[in-house]
């Protein structure tokens, strides 16, 4: 059973669809990116799978269960990290992540937090506020309390983006070790399509709302690019789908 299916889900704005009748699932440990110029609809999806906001139409279900009539169990089992996402900047980083420890039930929530924090490579700042930290610092921290309850499905919404090139690669790191041993199942939103070439297995690429592509990197850039590429390019893919040019699918 997949960890996370949707079928056939749609989003209104006023008289916009921003959502246009889009089906995917992510299975167990799969590294899953979602794909798309600004615009395209992900961040609308990705909040839409966290109930921050109701579809129009389609059905979405998270470990075999109705997101509408299973909250509470589902979001014991996920998390997530996006830049919208803030935290309450008078507290420390310790504190802030004690709080999310305790909601999620975590078992020896100090000593999880201070391992996070340590692999993570900001070990330093936990007794610092969150006013006090940089942008990447932040973004970081966001990491440490995505991975707090180890859950089963993460959902990353340009969750690496701001980063240094040192910083990326270390949760970038992190990241990929901490899926590998839990075997989360990650849905990844990013523009950064060589980040998305290393980590993912598959790729969903949206435009104006629809799935124009779906598949492993090298079969989106086929699909877009309709060139017999050995090799992914979703740099060139990207930038090809934005500017509005023809595809395999539409």
């Amino acid at each position: 059973m997949p960890v996370l299916e949707v079928d056939h889900l749609s989003k209104d704005f006023g008289k916009g669809r921003v959502v246009d009748d889009i089906s995917f699932h992510v299975e167990a440990g799969e590294i899953v990116g979602l794909l798309g110029p600004n615009g395209a609809g992900k961040s609308t999806t990705i909040h839409m799978l966290l109930g921050f906001i109701d579809p129009t139409a389609g059905t979405i279900r998270i470990f075999g269960k109705s997101l509408r009539r299973n909250r509470e169990d589902i979001f014991a089992r996920l998390n997530m990290a996006s830049p919208y996402a803030g935290f309450p900047n008078r507290l420390t980083v310790f504190e802030n992540l004690m709080i999310y420890a305790r909601l999620y039930g975590v078992a020896e929530r100090a000593a999880k937090i201070r391992n996070l924090l340590g692999r993570l490579g900001i070990e330093e700042l936990e007794t610092k506020q969150m006013l006090e930290l940089s942008f990447g610092e932040i973004a970081r921290v966001r990491l440490a309390k995505a991975f707090l309850n180890d859950p089963q499905l993460l959902l990353l919404d340009e969750a690496l983006g701001g980063l240094d090139p040192y910083a990326a690669t270390l949760a970038k790191d992190v990241l990929t070790q901490l899926q590998r041993e839990h075997g989360t199942a990650i849905l990844y939103t990013s523009h950064n399509m060589v980040d998305v070439e290393e980590m993912c297995s598959r790729v969903i690429f949206l435009r104006r709302g629809r799935i124009i592509a779906m598949g492993g990197p090298t079969e989106v850039t086929r699909a877009i690019l309709r060139e017999d590429r050995k090799k992914p390019a979703l740099s060139e893919a990207f930038i090809h789908a934005s500017r509005g040019e023809p595809h395999a699918v539409e």
